[in-house]
């Protein structure tokens, strides 16, 4: 039997659901999927611009850990970027360090228990507009 994973830290989810190609329809490309610790990788590697040690360390992985979830990341992105197909960002085993909301509204990103009943941008203070980010 194999060892179950660890969940994989997640600092903040990202502020898109996906992504999809620029002149294609929708409902004319075909969606690959990301997991939120590969959006994870790619965002402290990438855009962070951490080593890949440090990134493994902020995830609490291992760095070889770490590069399969980056490079499998860049293999999904460069496989939608070639063939036109839409990424959607979704699933995997990851935790987030607080609770994250999204406003059904504007769909802003609310941070942490407190503020999880107003979003200041849209001005909704109404449970029923903010929604849970579920892992």
């Amino acid at each position: 039997m194999a060892r179950p994973q660890k969940n994989r830290k997640v600092c903040t989810p990202p502020p898109m659901k996906g992504f999809k190609p620029f002149g294609i329809p929708l409902c004319k490309t075909e969606t690959l999927k990301i997991t939120y610790e590969e959006y994870e990788s790619i965002r402290l590697v990438n855009y962070e611009m951490l080593s890949q040690d440090n990134a493994a360390e902020q995830m609490a992985v291992s760095r070889p850990t770490l590069t399969r979830i980056y490079n499998k990341a860049l293999k999904t992105i460069a496989k939608a970027f070639v063939e036109g197909k839409a990424i959607e960002i979704d699933g995997g085993n990851f935790q987030f360090d607080q609770e994250w909301f999204r406003c059904r509204k504007c769909f802003k990103l609310v941070e942490g228990l407190d503020n999880h009943i107003k979003c200041e941008k849209c001005l909704v203070f109404n449970d029923n507009e903010l929604v849970k980010i579920n892992l």
